[in-house]
């Protein structure tokens, strides 16, 4: 029986499910239209190099076009209607079947327009239709070649971006247990109910912490969080923690990575309020403007000697990496020094999120 799982267990590893698919889903306009870009950029560098005495032979240049476009829309609506069905083969099984798809796909064409063309083909209309098919095999190659390296690179970077989660994770512990359990031992006796009250806040922050399988979640998780966890310090820090809440209406349902505006409240505690005596006010903003939310965090001015701490600069750096990785461009994360207020921006494309934990469709 083992050696039997140990056989067919590389079989399995190789096979992937519909949504890891190393072809792009073309089912869909965006990617329809990269492929019509693509090729008909193909078609014009052909026709350049056909021209023998103008820039370009624009007769040619139709009846490419034309072919060309109707092969390519073709194939891509047969790999989309199949695409259930290739997910579920090896890599090189569905490679081979796609390839067969568009050789039959152009093979058809060609005889289609030959018949059109050339009544009684000669030797020269087969030579012609073998140079088209041995041309879309070698095209389809590369450009399936390239849609594999573009998996393999997206695969290791949302590897990436969970090691950086966890990286954040981790970082809970050391900084918040200890102090947080002595502070709920010091209340049993005195304030029970505050107790219990802390222990579940803290409960329900490791929970989170332990959560790795959202990419996304919603900002309302997110804000929820971060209130346990600044009601845990409030038990410790007392007078010298005060919270200013100023969250626009509308956007519970935003999509946020796990483990973004909790670490940077713990770095406004850690950082801005615990050094100083006097302690301060811990500001948390979120509104939405246009078609980007805005999330802000606000603390003292850390003094000079906490300005550069490693933690502050691993939380941010780790931050940034994972909204670039998940929003591209549209994300920013910010940082700036004014009126001896430490302020962190976070901008994210407004979109809902999803159950899958993936970004949904962006709403306007």
């Amino acid at each position: 029986m083992a050696a039997r799982q140990n056989r067919e267990s590389p079989v399995r590893e190789t096979q992937v499910s519909n949504t890891d698919f190393y072809v792009p889903d073309l089912c869909r306009v965006r990617a329809v239209f990269m492929l019509v870009v693509t090729s008909e950029l193909l078609v014009l560098v052909l026709s350049i190099v056909q021209a023998e005495s103008r820039w370009i032979d624009w007769n040619y240049f139709g009846l490419l076009s034309l072919f060309v476009q109707w092969t390519v829309l073709t194939s891509a609506a047969l790999i989309c209607l199949l695409r259930r069905w290739l997910s579920g083969l090896t890599v090189p099984r569905a490679t081979a079947v796609i390839v067969a798809i568009v050789l039959l796909d152009v093979l058809a064409f060609s005889l289609f327009a030959d018949s059109v063309l050339h009544p009684r083909p000669g030797v020269a209309a087969w030579q012609g239709v073998a140079k088209k098919l041995l041309l879309a095999m070698l095209i389809t190659l590369m450009v399936l070649r390239y849609f594999y390296l573009q998996s393999q690179w997206q695969q290791q970077r949302e590897a990436e971006m969970q090691a950086r989660l966890t990286a954040l994770q981790a970082r809970i512990h050391p900084h918040f247990l200890f102090n947080s359990m002595n502070t709920i031992a010091s209340l049993i006796t005195i304030n029970p109910e505050r107790a219990e009250d802390a222990v579940l806040d803290l409960s329900e922050l490791f929970r989170a912490s332990l959560r790795n399988g959202d990419r996304l979640i919603p900002l309302a998780d997110e804000l929820d969080l971060c209130r346990r966890y600044l009601a845990i310090e409030k038990l410790r820090l007392e007078d010298r923690l005060a919270i200013d809440w100023n969250i626009e209406s509308g956007l519970d349902q935003q999509a946020i990575p796990p483990l973004t505006l909790q670490p940077l409240v713990e770095n406004a505690i850690y950082h801005g309020i615990q050094p100083r005596p006097n302690g301060g006010t811990v500001k948390v903003e979120a509104y939405r403007k246009g078609p980007s939310v805005y999330l802000m965090v606000q603390n003292p001015r850390p003094a000079p000697d906490q300005a550069g701490h490693d933690g502050n600069r691993m939380a941010l750096a780790n931050i940034q990496s994972r909204l670039h990785a998940l929003f591209g461009e549209p994300a920013v994360l910010k940082h700036s020094h004014q009126n001896d207020i430490y302020t962190v921006t976070l901008r994210l494309p407004w979109q809902k999120a999803s159950g899958n934990g993936k970004p949904a469709i962006r709403s306007e």
